[in-house]
């Protein structure tokens, strides 16, 4: 049995008639002995309850981009402190993060920091706050909300960055801390999300309502697009439609390119044409502002006014090289608003990826 003061209680669990203790956390619904650990390696069964053992431990800590989380209309330009934790409550096999969220080791976390001297650390390094990502943040939720906390106490902002598999309660109280939430859509079929990420589609897709309708965090979507997996027209056109319909044109889309990782290694690289087609579609189906990421396509890394056509931001990879929104977040060519959380003026942290110490 691990060190008990590793251990940190949790609420969203049931017991079971036959002994075992079921997490309530996400769909998956793990029902566990005494000594179990969760699919997600992080939370586990001890003395008949659901544990987190991972809370105030990373796998460590960084200053990143707000682009590469990737948030486009929150921000623009700013650092913001990023760190994970270990484990995933999926089991994507194309997974681009696979030594964090798959890693079963406990030495994975060998960085330590409270949400307090998290927090103050951001601050003292001129982030706008902290991002939850790297692994998700739904398996670490007590330890994200407790940050997020510590965030908002020192005026930081708290972004999340993950799947969406979360059941409605905990799902409730988790987004209700975050400032900005960015959704990782697999794909938009059951085949892909039942044979490749071991989950369901469905409960996304509630998630991301329940984020647009239900909470007061700005949301953008990502998509991986993977040869041969999720990249078809038509797929591409029924997601773009339901996220037209169903959040709204304005909800920024990201279409991103994969490599050879994890137990996808058979798989070639994204090619630069298949998210240009991606995108190419997306707009044709409704939606304002679609992107192109782990590519280097300023085409696809610009905002334009959705109204006129005008160019409002204009990005080389993570770097700012053409801002012209007005302080009110308008396009100065119509006054159409742009949709988002801007500054009076962008940052100009660039695509700096700096790893920091945290002195608790």
């Amino acid at each position: 049995m691990r060190n008990k003061k590793t251990l940190h209680k949790t609420q969203y669990w049931h017991p079971l008639p036959n002994g075992k203790i079921q997490c309530d956390v996400c769909p998956r619904g793990c029902k566990l002995k005494n000594g179990q650990q969760g699919l997600c390696f992080v939370r586990s069964c001890e003395d008949n309850e659901i544990v987190l053992t991972s809370y105030g431990r990373s796998s460590g800590f960084c200053i990143d981009p707000i682009e590469k989380k990737p948030l486009n209309h929150f921000h623009p330009g700013q650092p913001i402190l990023s760190f994970g934790t270990a484990g995933c409550n999926l089991a994507c096999q194309f997974c681009q993060n696979w030594d964090i969220s798959k890693s079963r080791e406990i030495d994975t976390l060998a960085s330590q920091a409270t949400p307090e001297a998290l927090a103050l650390a951001a601050k003292e390094a001129g982030c706008i706050g902290i991002a939850f990502t790297y692994n998700d943040p739904v398996v670490f939720m007590e330890y994200a909300i407790d940050c997020a906390i510590a965030c908002h106490q020192h005026d930081l902002k708290a972004v999340a960055v993950t799947a969406g598999y979360i059941c409605p309660t905990p799902r409730k109280e988790l987004f209700s801390y975050m400032d900005a939430v960015n959704v990782d859509l697999k794909a938009f079929s059951d085949r892909f999300y039942n044979k490749i990420v071991g989950g369901k589609l469905s409960s996304v897709l509630e998630t991301l309502l329940h984020i647009q309708y239900e909470s007061n965090a700005w949301l953008e979507i990502t998509t991986l697009l993977i040869p041969g997996e999720n990249d078809s027209s038509k797929e591409i056109a029924a997601m773009s439609r339901w996220i037209a319909e169903n959040l709204g044109p304005d909800v920024p889309l990201h279409f991103s390119a994969f490599h050879p990782d994890w137990k996808m290694r058979d798989h070639p690289p994204t090619p630069l044409t298949t998210l240009q087609r991606a995108r190419k579609i997306a707009l044709e189906h409704g939606l304002h502002y679609v992107y192109t990421g782990n590519v280097h396509d300023k085409t696809g890394d610009a905002t334009r006014c959705s109204e006129c056509g005008v160019l409002l931001i204009e990005r080389d990879w993570y770097q700012i090289i053409g801002y012209h929104l007005t302080a009110e977040g308008k396009c100065p060519h119509c006054e159409h608003p742009c949709p988002g959380v801007y500054d009076s003026t962008p940052g100009n942290w660039g695509h700096k990826r700096i790893p920091i110490q945290i002195v608790n």
